[in-house]
């Protein structure tokens, strides 16, 4: 059966490899195959996580055809902190919904 392993070690560079595995492999199974564990040591020292297109699992997960399996890293900012930095660097008047209004119309429209 065919599974596709995905990683970004670094931003904007991306990692895939299709590798073609026996049924019941686990997920710990094919990273030792295809020789990631090695290429990546981050990935045992449990810095790097580790999922079934975007569901986390562990490393005992049986995989099926077809998953792509996912080793993420961890956020540097939380998204929600990082869309309030802008929108106090933006201003009020050049975002949300109805920055671009018509001169002279009715707030909303």
């Amino acid at each position: 059966m065919k599974i596709t392993l995905m990683h970004a070690p670094a931003p904007r560079e991306v990692v895939e490899d299709v590798l073609d595995i026996p049924e019941g492999t686990t997920l710990g199974e094919a990273l030792q195959q295809a020789g990631w564990l090695q290429r990546f040591p981050d990935i045992q020292s449990g810095s790097l996580a580790t999922g079934i297109w975007g569901r986390k699992a562990g490393w005992d997960w049986v995989l099926r055809e077809g998953d792509r399996v996912e080793v993420v890293r961890g956020l540097r900012v939380d998204p929600k902190v990082a869309r309030r930095e802008r929108f106090k660097g933006q201003g009020a008047r050049a975002t949300g919904l109805f920055a671009k209004r018509r001169p002279g119309s009715k707030a909303g429209y």
